[in-house]
């Protein structure tokens, strides 16, 4: 049988027909100056190391090698077939790492004191496991099969600002107690409903298009940084809804389309009457129009219904 013939062997298990294993391809030797590149002064400056390792689209199965390359502060092994990442544990120098793409079931590591942006996407993560990096800002684990958001620890991840967890499983919020967070991104999860946002004090865009949302509750006059939401393609379906939202002092662009909700009469009037700071609906400017029609109408029926509470106490 030829080395080609040999791409996938097949063990026999209990089923019948068998699991696929994959051939080992480790990272050796050869091809380290193929990946590596940017030359840096390391230590005290007195000496130089190739710091960025490029090892996309390689097949790999095992990095252990990698450990003896210290001084990288650059990882990227998307597009591989990994499923053990233990060795990166020695790179203490890393910045950025990308294992996006591989066939990790938990992204544990030991604390890499330096680490400011990771991506764990598409892989096959079931859950979050403690996340030991201090410095961490951006943190990627898109298209994964993560049930739950527990496992983020706000004691630990003191500067990450950008999360992102879309296309998941997450049927909740809560979890996600971050304060430092401005930027979160749950779009096409299996949410419900928002809970447990209180503590996002300096989130300033909120991503959770594709979800079955129905209510808007979970908000709170704490979020005062708030400017961008987009609900797109939930189950928003009456436009009181939006009342929730005027707890939210500064939001100003807000994507609500694909909810049953957009069918109402007058949809972008009433929207503009609920939630009255908006410059943006459904990306689309509020034109000076829009806005105009907006205060007569609230005007009109502010004025409505003091006439109404005046008729009453007549009555009385």
């Amino acid at each position: 049988m030829s080395d080609d013939d040999a791409v996938v062997e097949v063990e026999e298990g209990d089923g019948g027909e068998g699991e696929q294993k994959l051939p080992d391809n480790p990272l050796v030797q050869e091809y380290i100056p193929e990946c590596l590149s940017l030359l840096c002064k390391v230590g005290y400056g007195l000496s130089h190391a190739y710091v960025r390792f490029d090892g996309r689209e390689r097949d790999f199965t095992d990095i252990d090698y990698l450990k003896n390359f210290v001084h990288i502060r650059y990882l990227d092994l998307t597009s591989n077939l990994l499923t053990d990442i233990s060795s990166i544990n020695n790179l203490n120098e890393l910045l950025v790492l990308t294992v996006a793409k591989n066939n990790l079931k938990s992204l544990e590591l030991d604390p890499l004191p330096y680490l400011q942006e990771a991506s764990f996407a598409d892989n096959k993560l079931e859950k979050i496991d403690a996340l030991p990096h201090p410095l961490l800002e951006k943190l990627n684990l898109n298209s994964n099969q993560i049930q739950s958001a527990t496992g983020l620890d706000p004691d630990v991840l003191t500067n990450l600002t950008v999360l992102e967890l879309r296309g998941n499983r997450l049927t909740s919020t809560e979890g996600i107690e971050i304060p430092t967070l401005k930027s979160l991104y749950l779009a096409a999860n299996r949410l419900t409903e928002l809970r447990g946002l209180e503590k996002l004090v300096n989130l300033q865009t909120l991503h959770v298009r594709d979800n079955q949302i129905e209510t808007l509750g979970g908000f709170s006059e704490e979020m005062t940084k708030l400017t961008y939401l987009n609900i797109r393609g939930n189950a928003i379906k009456e436009l009181p809804e939006l009342n929730k939202l005027q707890v939210l002092p500064v939001l100003q662009k807000l994507t609500l389309s694909e909810n049953p909700c957009q069918e109402e009469e007058n949809y972008r009037i009433e929207v503009l009457i609920l939630v009255r700071k908006l410059e943006k609906l459904d990306k689309d400017e509020i034109s000076v129009e829009e806005r105009a029609d907006a205060e007569e109408t609230y005007e009109q029926r502010l004025q409505e219904e003091l006439n109404k509470e005046g008729d009453e106490g007549a009555d009385d």
